[in-house]
């Protein structure tokens, strides 16, 4: 059966200037991108709508006549569109997305395409919109002088494809690009764990998208601090911030001289304001203001940084004057900021503004698989600093890495325990080789520096939960895991991470592990909830 030979159908704009015919007996020796259009020899274009707004009916008519002499198969349609400013986006947009909606168009029997030589360039970003969105169903058409044909009037043209699947290289391009920032977030370390892969793969699409708040949330020394200067550095990579990143630790920003270290002061504004101070609010305009463990701010404190965040505008400490800045806001914290409220020490207002994007960070206990290829990163970290390239010996590394990752290792300083050990192995290392001697010394510095960290004892653990009377009741099997779950569920900030750590085998022969269930199945047990052991931690 043979295929439908479609018609052709053209949307354009009438060019005041480049339509435009001068002198008469010159006009054909000019090239007029309308007239252009319709002069081609393999494209026939059986309708042209020619848009023209009530100052161009003149010039409209005339071209319409050369149309009708060069092409006699094209029928010209006039449509009056009136744009009050052809540079006013929201104006331009609107006018031609009402034009669309209000044509029968047939894409069964017509192929159409929208010419976007003519009109200012807001027109062409508009046009180009509409046929993306399928608005106007079809594609784009671009004409342009050809030079080397001896007829200037004829020129050429270019047909837009605007069908994105059709383009596997472009498609393939931006796969590359998410790859690269996702691999940047990472510190170019091949993470294995999928959780922790998917969460950095969220996050890198957030980061280049959005300029909402972000919570970063985990254990302390799980690497918050260092994603937030990574996203802020991939944003500054891709042009998106003209501003700097502000650091500030939440904890430091004590008494009266927290309001003015945030939002700065005049001179004067109290005793010891001998010079006026912008604050790191200011100072982070157009910028990053990562804010760590932002759970210790106080009230008034996080009362103003609302207000800051929702209006980007802020009255410095002694000033009646509104001071502005366009920062970007990313909030760390290891507390749960949910009990933070229960408590009444977090306002429920400021979570609810900065808890649009939050990530949790997992624990480095909850990455096993990662342990060995950030153990690769540090030592090439301390070579870079040093100047000094130090590596393991095969049987040193290989115990150092079996250790790292059973359960006799808690990392509980997690990211900051293991750049510790591995400062520490590089330092003491003769000819620059760690030897199995220089490993079994650092785990027995580590056991002993977790067993004396100040960990709740298993008596300890058991007598913050149960009473007395519920304690004797336990066999000795119950009270030993009993106190083992316990103290593995204070290290973590929600049940699922918990739960991870808890089933880290049985879960991996599981379709769906639902970790948080079994947990909570097995406290139940105990009388114990989730939140009974977050409110005492």
């Amino acid at each position: 059966m043979d295929s439908v030979v479609k018609d052709v159908v053209v949307v354009s704009l009438i060019g005041t200037q480049l339509d435009y015919v001068g002198k008469r007996v010159d006009r054909w020796a000019k090239w007029r991108p309308n007239v252009s259009l319709c002069s081609q020899d393999d494209l026939v274009i059986n309708q042209l709508h020619l848009l023209h707004d009530n100052h161009s009916n003149r010039l409209a008519n005339d071209v319409t006549v050369d149309i009708e002499s060069v092409s006699p198969e094209t029928e010209v349609s006039l449509h009056s569109v009136n744009f009050q400013n052809p540079w006013d986006f929201e104006e331009v947009y609107a006018k031609l997305f009402d034009w669309c909606l209000q044509q029968d168009f047939d894409t069964d029997k017509n192929d159409y395409l929208f010419h976007i030589t003519t009109g200012t360039h807001v027109v062409q970003i508009c046009s180009y919109l509409l046929t993306e969105s399928r608005h106007f169903p079809g594609r784009l058409i671009q004409t342009s002088p050809d030079h080397n044909n001896k007829n200037k009037s004829i020129g050429r043209i270019q047909i837009i494809d605007l069908d994105l699947s059709r383009y596997d290289q472009l498609a393939t391009r931006f796969d590359v690009e998410h790859q690269e920032g996702k691999e940047f977030l990472k510190g170019g370390i091949e993470t294995k764990n999928k959780d922790f892969n998917n969460l950095i793969g969220q996050i890198e699409k957030v980061a280049i998208r959005s300029k909402d708040p972000m919570l970063l949330t985990g254990p302390t020394g799980a690497g918050k601090s260092q994603l937030a200067t990574r996203i802020f550095q991939l944003k500054k990579k891709r042009s998106m911030l003209k501003g700097t990143l502000v650091s500030v630790n939440c904890a430091t920003l004590k008494g009266e001289n927290a309001m003015a270290a945030l939002f700065g002061h005049t001179k004067g504004a109290f005793t010891g304001a001998l010079k006026a101070r912008d604050g790191f609010l200011l100072t982070a305009n157009e910028g990053v203001l990562f804010l760590d463990e932002i759970g210790e701010l106080g009230l008034e404190e996080q009362a103003m940084l609302l207000h800051a965040i929702e209006n980007k505008s802020f009255h410095p400490v002694g000033s009646d004057a509104v001071v502005n800045s366009g920062f970007q806001l990313i909030a760390g914290t290891n507390k749960n900021l949910k009990e933070e409220i229960k408590k009444g020490a977090f306002r429920e207002d400021l979570l609810a503004r900065i808890n649009l994007w939050t990530y949790e960070l997992p624990a480095l206990k909850d990455r096993k698989e990662d342990i060995p290829a950030n153990v690769d990163y540090e030592i090439e970290l301390y070579s870079q600093k040093s100047g000094h390239r130090v590596q393991f010996n095969k049987e040193a590394k290989s115990r150092f890495i079996g250790f790292a990752v059973s359960n006799k290792a808690t990392w509980s300083g997690n990211f900051r325990d293991l750049s510790s050990a591995i400062t520490r192995l590089c330092t003491l290392a003769d000819s620059s080789r760690i030897t199995i001697a220089d490993v079994e010394d650092e785990i027995e510095k580590l056991t002993r520096a977790w067993s004396s960290s100040g960990e709740q004892t298993h008596t300890d653990i058991l007598n913050s939960y149960l009473s007395t009377e519920q304690i004797q009741q336990l066999d000795k099997f119950d009270a030993q895991q009993l106190s083992y779950v316990l103290a593995v569920c204070q290290r973590h900030t929600s049940m699922a991470s918990a739960g991870r750590e808890l089933f880290d085998v049985s879960r991996t022969f599981k379709s769906q592990p639902n970790d948080s269930s079994r947990l909570q199945k097995y406290l139940n047990k105990f009388g114990l909830k989730w939140r009974d052991i977050r409110s005492i931690d």
